[in-house]
């Protein structure tokens, strides 16, 4: 009887363990298919929860920076990496490639360094007056909250977008971009080349050594590579002459007295004539609130036509120009020093 005990015991036991190996063999099956079918054959790395960055007394996260935010109009304070995280989200595209975001944020935490006060920079004239070191708009870096970056994303990817940042942000904490042992204190970027970034002299009238011009393929089908902006006669005359009276201009005899004079070897317009004035083809750019400096006009019979390339004002990295690095698999480090001629990335040691 014992032994028949025992051994209707041993059965159900195995019964047990088989039953509850199949039964967590099909949750898990079940897990993967769904995760599998959801994201379009794969799953996402990014998509499984919010992985927010967290600070402790671990993981310190840099040093205090305050940001004066437009809206609110106050100043916030907050650690140097989450800072970066919120300037990345509004800065580039999280569907860039990761390689991109992460020259990205390794050139916002740059620009950032460069304007704490705290760590010797030189804060915003802008933000100053509110006692901030940055402010949020693009007269320093954009940055965004969290909660307002996920309203403008697509619901089923706000996760896999808000990891991808953070993971872009967490892969290169602490690094900044160097030159010849300093901390580089223009790491400019913008959006879109035309194919070739411009020369900080040419562009800015100051002779900035790792912010000269270097080839930028790739970018052709960014939204404002080519961008056409359409004005009347009369308007361009007003615009004109609103900003310098003494340029004169006349709508009848607007085709006469505009006249670029000189371009950059990218193509940018350095000078260009408007009546009886000379001014610069980024102030150009200003009067008219066109997409860059790099422009031809076209004098048609109702209207001209300003005709773009690129958008920004051409100087340093391209955003756009460091997806298309990215996706052609080159790593971040790589497209840093690409676009800063002669640097290369340090690290800070935060304490």
């Amino acid at each position: 009887m014992r032994k028949r005990l025992k051994y209707e015991f041993f059965y159900l036991k195995n019964i047990f363990i088989i039953t509850f190996i199949f039964l967590f063999s099909v949750v898990l099956l079940s897990i993967i298919l769904l995760g599998t079918k959801k994201y379009g054959g794969k799953i996402n790395k990014y998509s499984i929860k919010q992985n927010n960055i967290i600070f402790n007394k671990y993981k310190k996260g840099g040093p205090d920076v305050k940001i004066y935010i437009t809206k609110k109009n106050k100043v916030e304070k907050m650690k140097l990496e989450e800072y970066i995280v919120g300037v990345v989200a509004a800065e580039m595209p999280a569907e860039f490639h990761i390689e991109a975001l992460k020259a990205q944020a390794v050139a916002a935490r740059t620009y950032a360094i460069a304007h704490i006060k705290s760590q010797g920079g030189n804060p915003c004239k802008n933000a100053l007056a509110k006692g901030a070191d940055l402010c949020d708009t693009v007269h320093c870096q954009s940055y965004i909250f969290k909660e307002d970056r996920l309203k403008g994303w697509p619901k089923e990817n706000r996760n896999k977008y808000w990891n991808k940042i953070c993971k872009s942000v967490k892969d290169t904490e602490g690094e900044i971009i160097t030159y010849n042992n300093e901390l580089v204190k223009e790491p400019y970027y913008f959006a879109t080349s035309s194919g070739k970034t411009e020369n900080a002299k040419e562009v800015f009238q100051k002779d900035i050594p790792y912010l000269i011009s270097v080839n930028s393929p790739g970018e052709e089908k960014a939204p404002k590579y080519r961008t056409v902006f359409k004005f009347s006669y009369k308007d361009i005359a007003n615009k004109v002459n609103r900003a310098y009276p003494k340029a004169k201009m006349s709508s009848k005899r607007l085709k006469k007295q505009i006249w670029i004079k000189d371009r950059s070897k990218s193509g940018g317009v350095k000078c260009i004539k408007l009546g009886n004035v000379e001014i610069t083809g980024q102030q150009f750019r200003n009067i008219l609130g066109i997409n860059s400096a790099n422009f031809n006009i076209k004098f048609n019979n109702k209207n001209i036509e300003v005709i773009c390339s690129g958008y920004g004002h051409g100087v340093g990295m391209s955003q756009w120009g460091a997806n298309a690095m990215g996706k052609h698999g080159k790593e971040y480090k790589k497209i840093i020093t690409h676009y800063y001629q002669g640097t290369k990335i340090s690290k800070i040691n935060y304490k």
